[in-house]
């Protein structure tokens, strides 16, 4: 196994709260905000600096004499209640000390409309009582849908602001119509019926540095997200390999993606839209054997059927209830069915590696990364060395050793180092 690092084009914004009140400056009149209340939506995402990216927002609302408050917009996370979405914001560092305004949590909501498919519209009860809702998110590629929206403003003013029922509105009614249909006739409808204020959308670079932030006006927020999503795709980063016998991840969670592991990065994107089946990704890993929980999820452990194998560790952290009602929110209860479960590292992958069909095990094809968002540094088998992806670039960092397991059975050491650990 030798260490490698990934060679990737990077820009970054120097001051974040800075870029985040001229991006807000660049699509909002500052006269209309004397005096009126604004709802800023905060989501569930391990986003770089989200506290002050948020809090520069909340300066500039100030600034212009509006009363800004925070939304908790993460749908069912959080265990589908109120305290426990505020507990996933604090989680992230975003409390009323650290962004300067008040945060009011609430799981109920208001409709404000049907889509054209006849499902009803649904955004937070506290937004709806607002003046103005300014809508937060990052943009990139989602775990589970394809098309021109995947993950960013439209998702947020959607599924975020909507609040456990909106999630299981729209979750719902994507198993029956095309999600793009699905987000473009369901943001018409909030667009159309709610005082948008305006979008700010985060581009992170494959370092999850923030890259670029980006003001939009509501009218814009369909033509101007397909165009970011390209962007984020771009910069987004993977698995440099193809023909991978056994993916090794080393910890998976919510704060780390929507499907606990990004299906982007593992390739096992495939339980989205209608009528596309349960048919893997050719370059997918033959096996994927998960190793750990990350604290921050709280349990939450939705995307662990994703994986083949994992460690009866990560078994016995998952908080069932949390884990459940987000995977039956979102339509995919598959997320919550258990791997093959192993008491230690060098069983599990000893197995892992005989039923992909490897014969001889020095001869198995293996990667092993710290998670889906930290894949600058990763450990990869000699046996890979001829099947890098077209146009990816790595360099050794480390020379090459054998795995290395304890008197226990576990990989030493239990977790890979990233950039800045």
């Amino acid at each position: 196994m030798f260490r490698v690092e990934q060679v990737f084009d990077h820009p970054r914004v120097a001051d974040r709260a800075q870029a985040a009140k001229d991006a807000l400056a660049g699509v909002v009149d500052a006269r209309s905000l004397a005096g009126k209340s604004v709802a800023v939506t905060v989501g569930s995402r391990g986003i770089a600096n989200l506290p002050r990216i948020v809090r520069g927002l909340v300066e500039q609302l100030r600034g212009w004499g509006g009363k800004p408050f925070i939304i908790p917009a993460m749908g069912s996370h959080g265990g589908g209640t109120a305290d426990g979405q505020l507990a996933v914001l604090a989680s992230l560092g975003v409390t009323e000390e650290s962004v300067g305004a008040p945060i009011r949590s609430s799981m109920e909501t208001v409709e404000v409309g049907r889509a054209d498919d006849g499902f009803p519209v649904v955004i937070d009860k506290h937004a709806a009582q607002a003046d103005a809702i300014l809508i937060l998110n990052r943009v990139k590629p989602h775990t589970e849908f394809f098309g021109p929206y995947q993950s960013g403003l439209l998702k947020m003013l959607l599924i975020g602001l909507g609040k456990h029922t909106g999630a299981r509105n729209y979750h719902t009614a994507a198993t029956q119509i095309p999600f793009e249909r699905l987000i473009r006739t369901a943001a018409a409808v909030v667009i159309g019926k709610v005082p948008i204020l305006a979008g700010i959308a985060i581009i992170e670079n494959a370092f999850e540095q923030t890259a670029h932030i980006v003001g939009v006006r509501p009218k814009e927020f369909l033509d101007v997200e397909e165009e970011l999503l390209a962007l984020a795709a771009s910069y987004l980063p993977g698995v440099p390999y193809n023909n991978i016998d056994l993916l090794i991840v080393d910890e998976m969670g919510k704060n780390i993606s929507g499907a606990g592991m990004d299906t982007n990065v593992i390739r096992r994107k495939h339980w989205s839209e209608p009528g596309r089946g349960e048919t893997l990704e050719p370059t997918a890993p033959k096996r994927v054997f998960v190793r750990d929980l990350t604290e921050a999820t709280q349990g939450n452990a939705a995307g662990i059927g994703l994986a083949d194998f994992a460690l009866k560790r990560l078994a016995d952290k998952i908080d069932r209830h949390k884990t459940y009602i987000n995977c039956i929110t979102s339509t995919r209860p598959r997320g919550a069915m258990l791997p093959l479960l192993f008491d230690t590292d060098e069983e599990a992958i000893a197995e892992a590696v005989e039923s992909a069909g490897v014969q001889d095990s020095s001869q198995a094809r293996i990667v092993r990364i710290r998670n889906t968002l930290h894949l600058l540094t990763m450990e990869v088998s000699q046996t890979l060395e001829g099947d890098l992806c077209p146009g990816a670039r790595v360099r050794v960092i480390a020379k090459g050793r054998g795995l290395i397991f304890d008197r226990n059975g576990m990989l030493v050491p239990d977790k890979l180092r990233v950039g800045g650990d």
